[in-house]
């Protein structure tokens, strides 16, 4: 199933899916909040990104998209060779133009 995402998230997606440097769909002082870790700037969330791909091989298919309190939140179904796989986790994205300004990832 294919659902229909904004341009910065769904290029988050795309780049998440191809396992290239998410970094540039981020502001220069963008926010990421990941298993209770907060990573701030585009080198943080870079960081991060290549830790995950370094620690596990997963795939996130996005499910289902709204928009709640000025958040667009995306419902991903996340599988792949970690502990519990798969899960559907909740992405809540703030875009700030053209970029992503905020990712909130929880289960």
């Amino acid at each position: 199933m294919s659902v229909a995402l904004p341009g910065p998230i769904g290029a988050y997606f795309a780049a998440d899916r191809n396992d290239v440097d998410v970094a540039f769909c981020f502001t220069e002082n963008a926010v990421v909040v990941d298993e209770r870790q907060i990573h701030l700037g585009r080198e943080a969330i870079r960081r991060w990104r290549a830790e995950a791909s370094r620690k596990y091989s997963y795939v996130a298919e996005p499910l289902a998209v709204s928009d709640v309190n000025g958040q667009t939140m995306v419902t991903a179904r996340l599988s792949g060779n970690f502990p519990g796989s798969p899960v559907d986790l909740r992405y809540a994205f703030v875009l700030e133009k053209d970029q992503i300004a905020r990712l909130e990832i929880t289960l």
